[in-house]
C-alpha cells in the first residue's frame, strides 16, 4: 500500500463521520434543548467530531511526511505545486485544525457529563489537550509567519482563545449553577465552527484550489458560529440567571431542561 493508497483510506473514513456530523450538528442546535433529540443528535455529533479530529490529524501527519504524494493533484498547480506551502497548509494547519476540534468536543461533551460537578473534568486527557492545542496553536502561528500565510495566523487565534476560556473555567473554584452550560454551548458549536472550517477550507481545495485561502470562505462559518454561540448563551442567560435572581416566583431553575 502506498501512502497515497493509505491517505485516500483516511479520506474515506473523514467523509463517513465528517458528512453525518456536518448535518446532525444542526439538529441540536434547533432542537429543544434538554429534549430526547437534543440529547440523542448532540451524542452522536460529538462522537462523529471525535473520530473526524482524530482521522484529519493522521491525514495532516501524513501530508506533513509525503506532501506531494499525499496531493497529486497538486503537483502541477501553479499556486500550490510548492510541497512547503502544502505542508503549511495541508499539513500543520490541518494538524491543528484536527486537534481544535477534537478538543472542542471533548471539553464540550464532559461539560453536559459532569454538569454541576466540574471538579471530574479535571482528568490529564482533559488538560492535556489543552496544552497540545496551545502547542498547535502556536506552531500553526508560527508556520504562517515562515511561509507568509496570514490565514494561518490569523486562524491560530481561535485555539489560543479556546484553550484561555477553557482553562479559565477548568480553574474555577466555585462556577455558577449554569457556567456549565455556557461552556458547552461554547465548545459544541466551536466545534461546528472548526469542522465547517475545514470543510470549506481543504473541501474547496478538490475542486478549485485557490478557494482554500479566501477570506470570505473562511469567515462564513466563524460568523455563524460566533453568531449561535451569542445568541443561545444570551438565551440561557436570560431564562435561568434572570429566574434565580427572582426565587418569589415559585418556579423551579431547571437547568437539565436546556442542555
Amino acid at each position: 500500500m502506498t501512502v497515497y493508497d493509505l491517505f485516500k483510506v483516511f479520506i474515506a473514513l473523514h467523509i463517513a463521520t465528517g458528512a453525518p456530523g456536518l448535518i446532525g450538528f444542526w439538529v441540536p442546535v434547533f432542537a429543544k434543548k434538554g429534549g430526547e433529540r437534543h440529547r440523542w443528535w448532540g451524542r452522536l455529533f460529538a462522537a462523529a467530531m471525535l473520530f473526524t479530529g482524530t482521522v484529519a490529524m493522521l491525514m495532516a501527519t501524513l501530508t506533513l511526511l509525503a506532501p506531494m504524494a499525499t496531493h497529486p493533484h497538486l503537483v502541477h498547480h501553479e499556486a500550490f505545486s510548492d510541497p512547503v506551502l502544502v505542508r503549511g497548509i495541508f499539513g500543520w494547519m490541518m494538524l491543528y485544525l484536527g486537534l481544535l476540534t477534537v478538543n472542542l468536543a471533548w471539553y464540550g461533551w464532559l461539560c453536559a457529563v459532569n454538569k454541576r460537578d466540574q471538579r471530574k473534568n479535571q482528568t490529564p486527557l482533559n488538560w492535556g489537550l489543552q496544552a497540545a492545542l496551545f502547542i498547535a496553536s502556536a506552531n500553526c502561528a508560527l508556520q504562517g509567519v515562515l511561509i507568509a500565510q496570514p490565514m494561518m495566523i490569523g486562524i491560530s487565534m481561535v485555539g489560543f482563545a479556546t484553550v484561555a476560556t477553557n482553562v479559565w473555567f477548568l480553574l474555577k473554584r466555585n462556577p455558577g449553577p449554569v457556567e456549565w452550560l455556557l461552556e458547552h454551548i461554547k465548545a459544541i458549536v466551536g466545534t461546528g465552527i472548526s469542522v465547517y472550517t475545514a470543510f470549506f477550507a481543504f473541501g474547496a481545495v478538490r475542486l478549485m484550489p485557490e478557494l482554500a485561502l479566501a477570506p470570505g470562505l473562511w469567515a462564513i462559518p466563524l460568523a455563524t458560529g460566533l453568531a449561535l454561540i451569542f445568541y443561545h448563551r444570551h438565551q440561557v442567560s436570560r431564562r435561568f440567571l434572570n429566574r434565580s435572581a427572582k426565587p418569589s416566583s415559585g418556579r423551579p431553575l431547571d437547568l437539565d431542561a436546556a442542555e
